[in-house]
């Protein structure tokens, strides 16, 4: 039994949907209301801060996959996700199950240097310190043997259908809506995004790979990273029109953050968006040599090409 921890969210179900395809058909989703992305599918409900529940939830499992995600709020991620953490942790060390956690970058410096595995820590607002205290909860448990785990570490995303990121939904949906695509802060930093199936592809590999765990992964990303005016160049090639964008000043965002609580919730991380962002997966390239990598021309044209 493989059981995903946080099963409706985009990456949720693009991995479920890998595991399927590739592992295993033994797969359990779990959250509070989960829903079967194939007929032979487990579904339990179970809200993870509570312990109880999620032991219950995990009961059986070899692999368990924490892939839960919450609504961009500093106060509800303070209050949630270090209790989730803590609780799935307990409950498989209660239960002998692998854990497989998938992170993302919050914690590391809004710096323009190479993200690399071993970058450490600094995050600079209250919702990089959260993820950052999750990740050191778990290293910690990971170095004193207590459980056997692996970290999957992904930068921002962009993919396909309820894919929410900040690419996404102020980029490739407006481009895809025909309106004019917003570009965050800087047009000419460079990007490192992640397809979203990529993303699920190799956390599944990782998994079911058992000399894999025991350390933290970058997932793969395209190496030829874009400016997101390259990116805009690549969707007025892919669709034939001539694409313009409006670039939205940080000025724009602390006014917009006024009368906004999602953009007053994006103004810490607005300092990543200034300057290049260079996630580097070559580890995980040298590891799994034969993954393929989706490039950046093949997912916008992906995004750009489904129906609305």
């Amino acid at each position: 039994m493989q059981t995903v921890l946080g099963a409706n969210g985009q990456i949720a179900v693009e991995l479920t949907r890998e595991l399927y395809r590739s592992h295993t058909h033994d797969i359990r989703l779990v959250s509070r209301h989960p829903q079967k992305v194939h007929d032979t599918d487990e579904l339990v409900a179970a809200d993870l801060t509570d312990a109880e529940a999620t032991s219950r939830a995990v009961a059986g499992s070899e692999i368990a996959y924490l892939t839960v995600g919450l609504p961009l709020d500093t106060q509800l991620w303070e209050e949630q996700f270090p209790t989730m953490m803590r609780n799935v942790i307990d409950t498989c060390v209660e239960h002998g199950t692998t854990l497989v956690y998938f992170d993302n970058t919050y914690m590391y410096p809004g710096s323009t240097a190479p993200q690399t595995e071993s970058t450490p820590f600094a995050p600079n607002g209250r919702k990089g310190r959260v993820r950052a205290e999750m990740t050191s909860m778990l290293l910690r448990e990971m170095e004193a043997g207590r459980i056997d785990a692996v970290i999957c570490r992904a930068p921002e995303f962009y993919g396909p259908g309820r894919t929410s990121s900040y690419t996404n939904t102020l980029v490739l949906d407006q481009i895809k809506a025909g309106k004019r695509p917003l570009v965050p802060v800087n047009a000419d930093a460079v990007r490192s995004l992640i397809w979203t199936p990529d993303a699920s592809r190799a956390m599944a590999l990782i998994g079911n790979t058992p000399d894999a765990y025991g350390r933290t992964w970058h997932l793969p990303v395209d190496p030829h990273r874009l400016t997101y005016r390259q990116l805009i160049a690549v969707a007025s090639e892919v669709t034939g029109r001539r694409i313009p964008f409006t670039v939205l000043p940080v000025a724009a965002f602390r006014l917009g953050s006024l009368v906004s609580q999602p953009l007053k919730e994006m103004s810490e991380l607005l300092p990543r968006y200034r300057g290049d962002n260079v996630f580097d997966s070559s580890e995980f390239t040298r590891r799994f040599p034969d993954f393929a990598v989706t490039t950046y021309r093949d997912g916008i044209a992906q995004v750009l090409g489904e129906s609305r």
